[in-house]
């Protein structure tokens, strides 16, 4: 399957890892798997980690030096216990193809249901936005989000939610 995203950076990434045959690289970010094709290109065996269970779609194919783990990258060294690793790459952040997927829910542009889980696990911003206090949806708001009417944004959601509940990335938007 061709990738729907371009790896940041790729050729900069490469250099610095420094793949080759016998060194086994992580790739802690996964997505639609850009990092880890030319680690295996350039011969290294990869791990790769990624929490979004839709990643799978991309990892088929890669051959016997690849193994997707799908589980945060945080559980790194639980996975790979003794086993070392020649080096790490991380792609930090929300993946535009999270974003260009309106049924995953984290499109303030698309219409689809408020969501916003990476795993599929947990409560969705659904949940939080019509149950969670409102002094937690500000707290919410300023830390993850740098928000600074973090407030005042808490306290408007909190009357939308009393006339209807938000259930879709339009309502909230």
């Amino acid at each position: 399957m061709s990738a729907p995203h371009l790896s940041v950076l790729l050729n900069e990434v490469v250099s610095a890892i420094a793949p080759a045959p016998g060194r086994h690289v992580v790739d802690g970010t996964f997505g639609a798997g850009g990092y880890a094709r030319a680690f295996l290109a350039a011969g290294a065996r990869v791990t790769a980690f990624d929490r979004d269970p839709s990643a799978a779609r991309y990892a088929k194919d890669l051959g016997p030096d690849f193994r997707l783990v799908i589980a945060p990258f945080s559980t790194m060294a639980e996975v790979l216990g003794e086993a070392a690793a020649d080096g790490v790459a991380l792609d930090l952040g929300v993946s535009s193809m999270q974003l260009d997927e309106a049924e995953r829910g984290f499109s303030f542009l698309r219409e689809g249901p408020l969501d916003m889980r990476m795993s599929g696990a947990g409560p969705t911003a659904a949940d939080l936005v019509n149950t969670e206090a409102p002094a937690e949806l500000a707290r919410i708001f300023w830390v993850y989000g740098e928000e600074r009417q973090s407030r005042r944004i808490a306290s408007a959601i909190v009357r939308r939610r009393e006339a209807t509940p938000f259930t879709r990335t339009t309502d909230l938007a």
